[in-house]
């Protein structure tokens, strides 16, 4: 299991969890000046406001990326209609040729009972070839995935 990351910016910070990342490249994307995967650190949240970071972080269909508001100085958009007015609801939708992409209060457990994840997005595999299941880890690209 890789270990979280975290990236601090000015009252916010953003955090990263590669275990469940499926490398869409919205982020990248999204805000080309804050997530870039050829610098270390890939993330660089000075490089721009903290809502947009924010705007563009709401778009990670795993739910590896995080914005994390510190204080009530700035808030996270809401990821939806759902969250936005405060009803309780869940979604599976289906990417194209892609994952399972989940959202809502979700709890993910092994067949033993441990938490894996706990989170509002995921994206679960869905073509049987990722290295991470049940999480997709985008090798579905590789093998060629329809669907």
């Amino acid at each position: 299991m890789k270990k979280l990351q975290a990236y601090a910016g000015d009252g916010f910070e953003v955090t990263y969890d590669p275990n469940v990342c499926t490398h869409a490249g919205e982020c990248v994307r999204g805000l080309p000046e804050v997530f870039d995967s050829t610098e270390n650190p890939w993330v660089r949240p000075g490089r721009a406001p903290a809502d947009r970071i924010a705007e563009v972080i709401a778009r990670c269909p795993s739910g590896a990326l995080r914005f994390v508001a510190k204080g009530a100085a700035v808030a996270a958009p809401p990821r939806n209609a759902a969250e936005a007015t405060g009803h309780a609801r869940s979604t599976i939708g289906l990417a194209k040729d892609g994952p399972l992409l989940v959202s809502g209060d979700i709890e993910i457990r092994s067949p033993d009972g441990s938490l894996l994840f706990e989170g509002r997005k995921a994206a679960l595999c869905r073509c049987g070839h990722s290295g991470n299941k049940p999480f997709c880890d985008g090798s579905h690209k590789a093998a060629g995935f329809r669907g």
